[in-house]
């Protein structure tokens, strides 16, 4: 079962039986696999040929969230945040199903059985981001660095051959329970949906024999949304990306964290901050990829009371608290994620009365009605005001107060993170902790 505002449930008997999507399932070892194509499905062409390019390369290229109900998370995220359903799978232990929006793509999986990645994943923490998979030039380079600067190897380098070049991928342990996929995808291969495959078996399936896979079903996927509540016009294709994933571990490890992505994957240190209210305290640094197109702020508790540690102490670890999401129209896209149930966290009125005080505002009083309206955070710098930065948070979407999304955007290429906004931020979910009774 699935409320307006939670991904909640458990595994169906009937999510045992087949995938979601209509069609006859083949079969590939010990897992039924079929994927979906919808009527969009060429604009992906596009978007990964952009990614084709491999200069010095590295993306997302997706995330893969272990949830309690893969099916039932499909339903939110297609309800609450107009995300398409586009491909599922069905194995002897796992259900796993795929949803985009946009160039963002989520990979949702739960436990059928006892046994399995998933399950073993939930025994240890809540629902949450368990891999986040990245896109890279060369995925043997990638690899041999981690391994020399210790890594842990959870899935040996795979071969996949296409018509004109090869897809590659293997996966590494990093921080805590969290793992990376690496991809390579051949620059000259002609490009059709191969890192799909890798979504939807290789990581659960790891001795599954890629030259044994029979060719791939596509079917239509309107029949997917018969069950589901209509998603309001112009919700999808909301986001635009993936502005920046934050990770959050316990007190002291922050120094090794860093070191490890800066060792293992050449990320650099980009920014610090240690945060403060009058009730609790963090540091966070920010990562950047070579390319800088991947942003990885990582976040320590400074004080016993912080919201990361609630956060730690609920995870029962180290793990992803956030992802931000870019769209072009925040104003837009919250009021329709309102609209369809999604819970914000609160901005007190008298955030925007400060707001109006503060020196080089550039915002008509009617786009600040507008962004208060909604209880959107604005930030912006002095030497640079045009370019300004707009963001909110939702609650926590699963039962407990762990992951959430940040929606983002940034006019004129805005850079940071909204650095004038993080004392209201961090008063508005201490807002949450005092209600849940985690911060005295």
């Amino acid at each position: 079962m699935i409320g307006t505002s939670k991904v909640t449930g458990t595994p169906s008997s009937d999510a045992r039986q087949r995938p979601d999507c209509n069609g006859t399932p083949f079969s590939v070892g010990a897992a039924a696999l079929v994927t979906c194509k919808s009527s969009r499905i060429g604009k992906i062409y596009k978007q990964i040929s952009c990614y084709a390019g491999f200069s010095d390369v590295m993306q997302i290229d997706h995330v893969h969230f272990y949830v309690e109900n893969a099916s039932s998370s499909r339903n939110w995220f297609v309800r609450q945040l107009g995300f398409q359903a586009v491909a599922a799978k069905v194995s002897s232990h796992t259900c796993t199903e795929v949803v985009k929006s946009g160039p963002v793509y989520f990979v949702l999986s739960s436990p059928l059985t006892e046994r399995g990645p998933v399950a073993e994943f939930l025994r240890q923490h809540p629902p949450g981001v368990a891999d986040i998979a990245f896109l890279v030039e060369d995925v043997e380079a990638v690899m041999s660095r981690a391994i020399a600067h210790g890594a842990k190897v959870l899935q040996p380098i795979q071969q996949h051959p296409q018509d004109k070049g090869c897809l590659k991928w293997g996966k590494i342990a990093a921080w805590g329970s969290l793992t990376h996929t690496l991809i390579q995808q051949s620059v000259s291969a002609q490009l059709s949906f191969p890192w799909l495959q890798i979504l939807l078996y290789s990581d659960l399936y790891a001795s599954i024999d890629i030259e044994q896979l029979v060719k791939v079903a596509t079917v239509d996927t309107s029949s997917l949304y018969n069950d589901l509540a209509r998603v309001p016009d112009g919700i999808s294709n909301t986001f635009t990306g993936i502005d920046h994933v934050v990770l959050n571990v316990a007190a002291g490890e922050l120094e090794g964290a860093v070191a490890w992505y800066k060792n293992a994957l050449e990320f650099q240190s980009k920014q610090t901050f240690k945060i403060q209210t009058d009730r609790s305290a963090l540091y966070s640094q920010v990562m950047v990829s070579g390319n800088g197109c991947v942003q990885f702020p990582i976040n320590e508790p400074a004080s016993p009371n912080s919201q990361i540690q609630e956060f730690l102490n609920v995870n029962r670890g180290s793990g992803i608290q956030h992802i931000a999401l870019q769209t072009v129209n925040i104003v837009q896209a919250i009021a329709q994620f309102r609209f369809c149930g999604v819970p914000f966290l609160p901005v007190p009125p008298s955030y925007y009365t400060a707001l109006q005080h503060r020196q080089g505002l550039p915002l008509s009083a009617a786009e600040l009605e507008a962004l208060a309206f909604q209880q959107i955070l604005v930030d912006w710098e002095k030497t640079t005001p045009h370019a300004l930065l707009l963001q909110t948070f939702t609650q926590p979407i699963f039962d407990q107060p762990t992951f959430f999304f940040e929606i983002i955007e940034r006019r004129s290429q805005a850079r940071g993170f909204g650095e004038g906004n993080f004392r209201a931020l961090f008063e508005a979910i201490e807002a949450e902790q005092l209600k849940r009774g985690s911060l005295l």
